[in-house]
């Protein structure tokens, strides 16, 4: 799997995601851009409907099923869901793990 696609696929998410909120929260398109954590741009809520959104559009658009907020993701030293690059490295290897 591609990490662009995923990459992409995140960004259709930050479209759903931006439109069904009606809260504060704002993300940038970019591989740099904070998600969770210090300077993020979501709270532990926001974060939880976001990769919700994600997972779906990962689905939708790649044709894979993945579940991102897990105990694997959890327990790692540095947050897959710092940025948006570390959530689609995160999500490719998760895609790649499974065609093995």
């Amino acid at each position: 799997m591609d990490k662009q696609a995923v990459l992409n696929s995140i960004y259709d998410a930050i479209d759903e995601f931006q439109k069904l909120q009606t809260t504060h929260y704002k993300l940038e398109k970019s591989p740099e851009a904070r998600v969770f954590g210090k300077n993020g741009a979501l709270d532990s809520l926001g974060l939880v409907a976001f990769i919700v959104a994600v997972e779906q559009k990962l689905e939708e658009n790649l044709n894979v099923q993945v579940t991102l907020a897990d105990e694997k993701a959890m327990s790692q030293a540095h947050s897959p869901f710092r940025t948006l690059d570390s959530l689609a490295s995160y999500a490719t290897q998760l895609i790649q793990d499974r065609g093995r």
